[in-house]
């Protein structure tokens, strides 16, 4: 509280704090999509940022960290793509689902792309988003045993079903964010075709394995990113793995509050804050 005195009068005044401003690093990455069935396409990983933001004291910053895509359950529904994961103003995409038989055949657009199914005519992966993830695998095999694509990733495309073998999901990128390198956001393999077929692999980063006859498909790994495997016409694709939000301040900075309980560590003159269920934090 501060005071001056005009002409015999005393007026106060208050000085207001000044707030402070910290830059914050995060690593955004959304679900990654669902596999899909029927020949199936594997999923787009969930979309991936790192960078640094300003944030201010006092101020509450929402966290939401999304879930991954559903399996396409039927040769007729393409896997569904995964939810957006969201620090701030910054918001990942989550990934594209696979395409699946009966007239869902192409990939789902997404953070990363899902990959084509692999039916008996040419089909396409879907779109990533610049910045966030690549194009899911199409399939270029228009003859028995019909390969089925794979889903992209935050560092690749998906692979495309080619003679007999049915694409890899595409790679996902590493970050030391945790002051430890991991890899996140890998796309889902593709499900294998027809009779004689080989299914695709996940891509690194939790991109789950496509389907055989003798094997299910994975999942996408949770808290990854990655994007499922597809399945085939007697096994459903797999789930996206959920995504995850991490945010790193200088250790000297005000420890912050948060709701949600992250998970909070030390690393290298860090504090690091590790979200893997939507919540809140102030600074």
């Amino acid at each position: 509280m501060g005071s001056r005195r005009d002409g015999g009068y005393v007026s106060a005044y208050t000085v207001l704090p000044t707030p402070n401003i910290y830059s914050v690093d995060y690593l955004v990455v959304a679900g990654g999509g669902g596999g899909g069935r029927g020949r199936g396409g594997g999923g787009g990983a969930g979309g991936f940022l790192t960078s640094s933001l300003l944030v201010t004291t006092a101020t509450t910053y929402t966290v939401t960290v999304g879930g991954g895509g559903g399996s396409g359950v039927s040769a007729s529904s393409k896997g569904v793509n995964g939810s957006n994961s969201i620090f701030a103003s910054v918001t990942a995409t989550g990934g594209g689902g696979g395409g699946s038989d009966s007239g869902f055949n192409n990939g789902a657009n997404g953070g990363s792309g899902g990959g084509g199914n692999g039916t008996d005519g040419l089909t396409s992966g879907g779109t990533g988003i610049s910045g966030q993830g690549f194009a899911g695998g199409s399939n270029i095999n228009i003859a028995g045993p019909y390969p089925s694509a794979g889903g992209g990733g935050a560092g690749a495309v998906g692979g495309n079903g080619s003679g007999n073998n049915s694409g890899a999901g595409g790679a996902g990128t590493a970050s030391n964010i945790t002051g430890s390198s991991v890899t996140y956001a890998g796309g889902g393999g593709g499900g294998r075709g027809e009779v004689g077929g080989v299914r695709g692999l996940g891509g690194s980063g939790g991109g789950g394995n496509g389907s055989d006859d003798t094997a299910t498909a994975s999942n996408g790994t949770a808290n990854t990113g990655g994007g499922a495997g597809g399945g085939t016409y007697t096994h459903a694709g797999g789930t996206g793995g959920s995504g995850i939000v991490v945010l790193r301040t200088a250790d000297s900075a005000l420890t912050a509050s948060t709701t949600g309980s992250p998970t909070v560590t030390t690393s290298g003159g860090y504090r690091i804050y590790s979200f893997t269920g939507s919540g809140t934090i102030t600074f």
